[in-house]
């Protein structure tokens, strides 16, 4: 451009790693957790799922793994590179705020409810209908992920769940 106006352009990561697409997968992953036993999210647990969504090779292996094989054949997959499952809780402080953005859109547009006395999140049921417009198969896959990951981590405690990725809170 010669009129010296500079002209961005998103990066992979910018596209598909934004508060947008976080609030719609914390969104889906509730509903995941809820799927299970109806009881809500607890707040530390939704740290953990951008990190697992947003990273293609992760995402990659949480489809490759059925939904009754649990997180610990995850874990176990994703441990076959210790590497790989050690990066999880360095990509997790590295997305805490996207995390966090992500949580407070997803309220603001009443697909969840974060209960602070409790340190809960729980999907609003009504939004599951709702049609979601046409997206790219990179960001489509996304949603049944985050579904997988929330009916995996009610199975078991937040301890049990940390334990198992290697994660510090």
């Amino acid at each position: 451009m010669t009129d010296g106006a500079h002209v961005v352009r998103l990066g992979e990561a910018a596209i598909v790693q934004n508060e947008a697409l976080g609030a719609y997968a914390i969104w889906r992953f509730c509903i995941g957790f809820q799927e299970r036993d109806g009881q809500a999210v607890t707040l530390p647990l939704t740290f953990l799922l951008l990190p697992l969504v947003f990273h293609a090779p992760t995402l990659t292996t949480v489809l490759g793994t059925q939904k009754a094989s649990g997180l610990h054949l995850f874990a176990g997959k994703l441990g076959e590179h210790r590497e790989d499952l050690l990066a999880v809780h360095g990509r997790a402080l590295g997305l805490r705020q996207l995390t966090l953005s992500s949580l407070m859109l997803a309220e603001q547009s009443q697909l969840i409810r974060i209960e602070p006395s409790a340190a809960t999140v729980r999907a609003f049921s009504s939004h599951h209908q709702l049609q979601a417009p046409t997206l790219p198969e990179r960001i489509r896959r996304i949603a049944p992920a985050c579904e997988k990951i929330g009916y995996w981590f009610a199975g078991l405690s937040d301890q049990q769940v940390a334990h198992t990725l290697k994660i510090g809170f």
